[in-house]
């Protein structure tokens, strides 16, 4: 297998017209990180290729979850005598390099783009003081009649080992960003979907989990008394401690190095805290509007994953309900433009492909 045969491959099954018609996907990476470089430099930070490397790590991870599935299907539908054989011979077919290839360099953005923002995020509070906490919860004691929305959910879920297996559930978000992701990618059912929901991807992160987080400047629940001294939520604190003492609530280790360093650093430095809106609730909400349209099932099941999500982060203290109501109308916005952006540069292409037909069809007078 040659250059040229991958090549060939690349023209042939239309891998060139489709990096092509991600291009829309490349200027929003283009310009978000023209942005991000110049925000970075006026506070006189750098962009180290080390953040790159160790977020990097992660989706090799990612990608060993996706080898493995497919690798099990691939062997459940053929049932080959030789399984090493035939695999070698599957992975090695020009078509399939051809699709990796074309695939590289949204991987690229991927890679670099959230090392990218967890270097934005800190500088939250240096563009705009923590200030919003106090209306957040006003806001959301009038959706709940009086009450914190935590309160509410207290009855039902305020049992340790529920606590407990929420909080799991809520670390297991990330295999939506990394998996999840790689797999859309490059799964050839989501070929029709793909782009919307890289484009919409990196503006979530930019539009929601910094631009609107500036806008809305906020702590959450959990540190409102430390930063504060603000007593609301220390009943559910001290449930969540309490909980602890019976099952591992892994969440607050987790509470404590994001206010030990955001103590320790200050403002514009660190790690970052930032309430609303709810990037866990955006991107679980933003993986549900896509799974949908590759397979129903898969679609129920990240639906009630959004939804616990989104329950979870108020129940263990991370966010108040109107975070994941904010995060939720916003991704559906950001969803709509997305498809729009993406609808008119496939329109583009298709005026230019007809004029470059009737110029080629057109005989010479």
């Amino acid at each position: 297998m040659t250059i040229g045969t991958i090549a060939e491959r690349l023209r042939r099954d239309g891998h060139q017209s489709d990096i092509i018609g991600q291009i829309p996907v490349f200027i929003a990476a283009l310009a978000i990180f023209t942005v991000c470089g110049a925000i970075l430099l006026r506070e006189g930070m750098a962009f180290p290729l080390s953040v790159i490397a160790e977020n990097s790590g992660l989706y090799p991870m990612g990608l060993g979850l996706i080898l493995a599935g497919d690798v099990v299907h691939r062997l459940a539908q053929a049932r080959p005598a030789s399984p090493i054989r035939f695999l070698l011979d599957q992975y090695r077919q020009p078509e399939f390099v051809a699709r990796i290839i074309a695939r590289l360099p949204l991987y690229f953005v991927l890679a670099t783009f959230l090392p990218l923002y967890a270097l934005m995020k800190p500088l939250i509070p240096a563009f705009q003081p923590y200030s919003w906490d106090t209306a957040l919860i006003a806001w959301d004691r009038a959706i709940f009649f009086g009450h914190d929305a935590w309160e509410v959910l207290q009855p039902v879920l305020g049992y340790p080992i529920v606590t407990a297996s929420l909080a799991v559930l809520y670390h297991m978000w990330f295999l939506i960003v990394y998996p999840g992701s790689l797999f859309i990618l490059f799964a050839r059912s989501a070929d029709s979907i793909r782009r919307q929901y890289f484009l919409s991807f990196l503006l979530i992160w930019m539009v929601i989990g910094f631009a609107l987080a500036i806008g809305f400047s906020s702590v959450g629940p959990c540190f409102v008394e430390p930063l504060f001294g603000d007593t609301t939520f220390s009943a559910q604190m001290a449930y969540l401690n309490a909980a602890n003492e019976q099952y591992p609530i892994m969440v607050l280790p987790v509470q404590d190095v994001l206010l030990t360093t955001y103590l320790a650093e200050g403002p514009g430095r660190g790690i970052g805290i930032s309430a609303m809106p709810s990037m866990h609730v955006a991107a679980a909400f933003l993986f549900w509007l896509t799974m949908r349209k590759i397979s129903r099932p898969a679609g129920w099941f990240f639906f009630a994953f959004f939804v616990v999500i989104w329950i979870g982060s108020v129940h263990i203290a991370y966010h108040y309900a109107v975070d994941g109501l904010v995060s939720v109308v916003a991704v559906a916005a950001i969803w709509w433009v997305s498809r729009q952006i993406i609808g008119w540069w496939d329109a583009q292409g298709l005026k230019r492909a007809q004029a470059a037909f009737r110029t080629n069809t057109v005989p010479a007078e």
